[in-house]
């Protein structure tokens, strides 16, 4: 047989490029948090050592601690950083109840990020849930009835905790409202604000809380950092100790390129930025089929977040097609083992068990590409269509 012409080669098949709608699991490290971070690998990096290597890496972590408080409005003393969202909550939530005011209830939302609820039951407390909206946002007016009544006198100090804006369906919720009425009765707010950095406005000075849990990798910085920001004055029992790291408040060695990545993020990320993700993401929107639910649609929500149910449609199918399709997308949080779980936001927003088994959520982020609304709605639209016609055949 005559060898083959290089003319005649068999070219090699391109794979098609992988799209990734998964953010609010987490992002991919942008590029100058990467770079930050290689820096601060090139030399021995202990911020607790005195000689010139350590002083260098202290630097890096107050630099860090001061462009993030920058971003957020607070005093850089404020910030612990952490190793995490998961950690903040716990050391919120467990913290100030054992060292903060003799705090006696909790008060949970129902649409909270699992670590709060897990952190809240450890307290021992008791804990009421407060209910949420169809629309995904907590009942402001049950609270405000409920703290009505509240006997501060009888019933002690209390912990509020809601977040900022809901990892599943891009929900805001009306924190400063919410700590208002708890402040008025006497209580202190605690905020898991992880999903809402740099991708909305954040003023902690003028937001009310008293605490607030921070994570870096939902917006493109390192995985594995995050902070508690802490009202100036508010006493809490630490939850590691044996160091007299972050002013006795955290202890452990810094992990100092992670630190060194989380200040470049708040350097690098632009509200702006994450504003004009609204674009693609009404187009998403829009050219859904009928009978696609969008949840929490009429509420202000994240500007890259949407949560659709489409029944018939179960979840765990919608992701495996879409991964076959070369799509990365989720089912909800990403916190439940890689498993595919019925969504307890959703059934706090009245959603059925039959119509959650059918939900999927697209998140978008810093380097999501201008034509993702066409190809997801390519993608995703064709298999939906293939298995709702095979159902009603």
């Amino acid at each position: 047989m005559p060898e083959r012409s290089n003319s005649e080669a068999i070219a090699p098949v391109k794979t098609p490029e992988r799209l990734y709608l998964d953010h609010n699991a987490t992002s991919p490290l942008r590029p100058a948090c990467r770079d930050a971070m290689l820096d601060a690998m090139s030399a021995p990096r202990n911020a607790s050592s005195v000689h010139a290597e350590g002083r260098a890496a202290k630097q890096l972590v107050e630099g860090a601690r001061k462009s993030l408080a920058a971003a957020i409005s607070c005093p850089p003393t404020s910030i612990v950083f952490c190793s995490g969202g998961t950690e903040a909550d716990h050391t919120g939530i467990l913290g100030f109840t054992r060292g903060g005011p003799k705090v006696r209830k909790l008060f949970v939302s129902a649409i909270e990020h699992p670590a709060v609820p897990a952190a809240a039951a450890k307290s021992g407390l008791p804990i009421e849930t407060i209910p949420a909206t169809a629309d995904g946002i907590i009942d402001l007016a049950w609270l405000e009835e409920r703290l009505s009544t509240y006997d501060q006198e009888a019933e002690g100090p209390f912990l509020l905790c809601l977040m900022l804006a809901n990892n599943e369906t891009g929900v805001i919720q009306p924190v400063r409202e919410a700590a208002a009425l708890a402040r008025k009765a006497g209580g202190f707010t605690m905020v898991d604000a992880v999903q809402a950095l740099f991708k909305v406005d954040i003023d902690f000075s003028t937001l009310g809380a008293d605490m607030l849990a921070l994570s870096a990798h939902k917006a493109g910085g390192p995985v594995g950092i995050g902070a508690l920001v802490v009202t100036p004055g508010l006493g809490f029992d630490p939850l590691l100790g044996g160091g007299g790291q972050e002013e006795n408040r955290r202890a452990g060695t810094h992990n100092v390129p992670a630190i060194a990545g989380f200040g470049a993020l708040a350097r690098d990320a632009s509200v702006s930025d994450y504003q004009q993700l609204a674009t693609i993401r009404d187009a998403i929107e829009a050219g859904l089929p009928e009978g696609v639910e969008v949840h929490g649609q009429s509420a202000p929500r994240l500007p890259n977040t949407t949560c659709l149910t489409a029944p018939g449609f179960a979840s765990d199918a919608q992701l495996m097609t879409m991964d076959l399709a070369g799509l990365s997308v989720s089912a909800g949080s990403a916190c439940s083992s890689g498993k595919v779980k019925r969504s307890g936001v959703l059934h706090a927003m009245g959603v059925s068990d039959e119509h959650a088994s059918c939900a999927l959520r697209v998140s978008l982020g810093w380097d999501t590409p201008t034509d993702a609304a066409e190809r997801f709605l390519a993608a995703w639209t064709a298999e939906h269509g293939r298995i709702v016609r095979g159902r009603a055949a």
